[in-house]
């Protein structure tokens, strides 16, 4: 008896405990794991992402630099896809069955359950025809995307360019992109890519058996709207940046203009360009793959990327150091008989000109190398011929805090740090410290082993306008409708010159337009204050020149590099002239001298391939930098890991292509 009541408990017990059991897992599937409750939807939901524009981008005075136009992608989520016309499908795409095939396969590859990019960029007609019979292909649908356009095709490597995301963007954005989405590759496009690219809004539609939408999921209370990206007002003058691109058709370099009291950046020029709108749509991997191949490279960003010895734009720098520590005052003297002696190495003027007697603003004004190889020896030599390293390390510190030999941190990737030697390579040339001032006296004048970025140049010349002090430059102004500036970028960076010796040297770089070696660069009723530099190369010398203007409440300084083309009076000069009047003036005025736009527009400056095109040979791109541009990796490019590249080696013109840089800052 005792025992059927006991075992009557047990049994019941166990039923307990499975009842339970069984309400616990209800529990926890119904309300706990969301997982059934997705099963179930997937069945009668389609999540259909909604793209949005981009942010459009203008120039400081409101006028566009590129936009978007709208274009259709057809998406398929390969679960849904059922029996159809596979035929009349790839009829309509223009595609054939082959091609069906394998792109079925890739979307299946990435995921049978989540939607992709099948075909991308229809144009609004053929969307139109396809769109009438998209219903007879159950799994397909489209989904609107946008495409930049740029108005005035200006401003290649300013802008940048987008391309569809890899397989490592995705990875790294957790999840945020998918395969087919765009991203920012190059130019502030990329710099600008979090607010540029918007929010993405989703839409979830009730589908039936057929895969046909029947109206929103809860009356759309779970769906979010897409917010389309921040407009950006960029520092950049559409009018100056127009002209500088004509004024350097046919020609190999650049144009840097910046404003001295906010580093705004004014005009970035960087020759050869390219259309930008080459870099949108179907035939995009065409035309850049045939941009890549061209032999002056016009995806070097010559602005920051390329180097050049900065020749006797580099003078005033050195004058002013030389003020500076006492080893000079304006009135300091030097008889010029057209060749300097520094030791057994002659440092000859140009053609051997003897200038006479010269004080610093005559030297700046007649650009005369003895002076200024003079002053360096000076500051050498103080502490004695074999005390050189650590003088030599003090000046390189200061020749530093005008911004060389390290990244400015524009808001721009890929930016060159320049060359600053340090000591230690003299210690490697030399095969320890058996150098000396004379041996290294090249660099008094911009030459030898010293190189900097035009837009190194061009903050040097903010530092003088400013009689000390510099702001950082930057390309970008706001974003939305707030002034959203960093704070790097309101600080003034001193670098340590007192302002009282920036006069005399101001007058010589005033005399050097007035009545020096840019004579012929002056301009009808406007002050400019400049130096030409003629930069020894191999080949033909670059022609340098800088300035800034006017001379009282500077409102632009200017850099502009004309590769192998001799004299900076010739053709650096006179291009910067005109865009220094179009600035401030908007007009371009009859120059005394004769020289004309319309001369240096149509004028051909490009060096001779036959030694160029080995000096400006690319290293190969790696495959994603390549995929983003559109161009096929599968067979027919051989790649190298930027990480098997040697690290700080500098972006050289002569060495490196604008790609292979950018896959390195990444």
């Amino acid at each position: 008896m005792n025992s059927f009541f006991e075992r009557r408990y047990v049994i019941a017990g166990i039923f307990i405990i499975l009842i339970l059991t069984l309400l616990a897992r209800l529990f926890y599937i119904q309300i706990i794991d969301k997982r059934y409750l997705l099963y179930a939807q997937d069945n009668v939901l389609r999540r259909v992402y909604q793209n949005p524009a981009r942010g459009p981008i203008l120039d400081r005075n409101g006028k566009i630099l590129v936009q978007n136009q709208p274009f259709y992608d057809i998406m398929v989520i390969p679960k849904q896809v059922k029996p159809f016309d596979t035929l009349e499908f790839c009829k309509l795409l223009g595609i054939d069955k082959a091609e069906f095939d394998k792109r079925f396969q890739k979307a299946i590859k990435y995921s049978p359950n989540l939607s992709s990019v099948f075909e991308k960029q229809l144009t609004p007609q053929l969307y139109a025809a396809f769109q009438e019979r998209l219903s007879e292909f159950p799994g397909f649908f489209s989904s609107t995307r946008y495409l930049r356009t740029y108005p005035d095709s200006v401003a290649a490597q300013f802008l940048g360019y987008i391309g569809e995301v890899t397989d490592r963007d995705i990875k790294r954005s957790g999840g945020y992109y998918h395969p087919g989405d765009f991203i920012g590759v190059t130019g502030v496009e990329r710099s600008y890519e979090d607010v540029l690219r918007g929010r993405r809004g989703v839409q979830n539609l009730l589908v039936d058996s057929r895969n046909r939408p029947k109206g929103s999921y809860a009356n759309g209370a779970y769906d979010t709207a897409a917010v389309a990206g921040e407009r950006l007002i960029s520092s950049l003058d559409l009018r100056i940046q127009k002209l500088g691109e004509k004024l350097m058709h046919n020609k190999v370099g650049s144009i840097v203009a910046i404003e001295p009291s906010t580093g705004e950046i004014l005009c970035y020029v960087s020759s050869p360009t390219y259309d930008p709108n080459l870099m949108v749509g179907h035939d995009r991997g065409n035309n850049a793959a045939a941009l890549y191949k061209d032999p002056y490279k016009p995806f070097f960003i010559r602005p920051i990327q390329a180097y050049y010895p900065p020749g006797s734009s580099f003078k005033p720098l050195s004058a002013l150091i030389g003020l500076q520590q006492g080893i000079i005052t304006p009135e300091t003297s030097y008889d010029c008989h057209g060749v300097y002696w520094a030791g057994n190495h002659p440092v000859p003027c140009f053609h051997h000109e003897a200038h006479g007697v010269v004080n610093l603003s005559g030297a700046v004004a007649e650009s005369c190398n003895g002076y200024f190889s003079m002053v360096f020896q000076r500051v050498m030599d103080q502490k004695g011929v074999k005390n050189i390293e650590p003088v030599y390390n003090t000046w390189r510190d200061e020749v530093a805090k005008f911004g060389l030999g390290s990244r400015l941190g524009l808001d721009m990737p890929s930016e060159g740090r320049g060359n600053l030697p340090k000591s230690t390579v003299y210690d490697k040339m030399y095969k320890g410290p058996n150098w000396r001032s004379s041996t290294i006296v090249s660099l008094a004048i911009g030459q030898g082993e010293l190189e900097a970025t035009p837009l190194q140049m061009a903050n040097i010349e903010c530092v003088i306008a400013n009689h000390g002090y510099y702001y950082k430059p930057h390309l970008i102004k706001s974003i939305g409708d707030k002034e959203v500036i960093k704070q790097d970028y309101k600080e003034k960076h001193e670098v340590g010159i007192d302002s009282q010796y920036f006069e005399p040297v101001i007058d010589g770089m005033q005399r050097v337009v007035e009545s020096g070696t840019a004579a012929s660069s002056k301009i009808p009723g406007i002050i400019m204050c400049g130096k030409t530099g003629t930069a020894q190369v191999h080949g033909e010398d670059n022609s340098v020149f800088v300035a800034f203007a006017p001379r009282e409440n500077p409102k632009i300084a200017i850099a502009v590099v004309v590769e192998n083309s001799g004299q900076g009076a010739t053709w650096a000069a006179p291009i910067a002239s005109f865009i220094v009047e179009k600035y401030l003036k908007d007009s371009i005025s009859v120059r005394p001298s004769g020289i004309t736009p319309e001369y240096f527009m149509n004028a051909n400056r490009l060096p001779d391939l036959g030694n160029y095109g080995e000096k400006l040979k690319a290293k190969p791109v790696p495959k994603d930098t390549l995929n983003k541009m559109g161009i096929d990796t599968s067979d027919k490019h051989e790649t190298k890991s930027a990480s098997n590249r040697k690290k700080n080696k500098p972006v050289q013109d002569k060495e490196l292509a604008a790609l292979t840089k950018q896959e390195e800052d990444e």
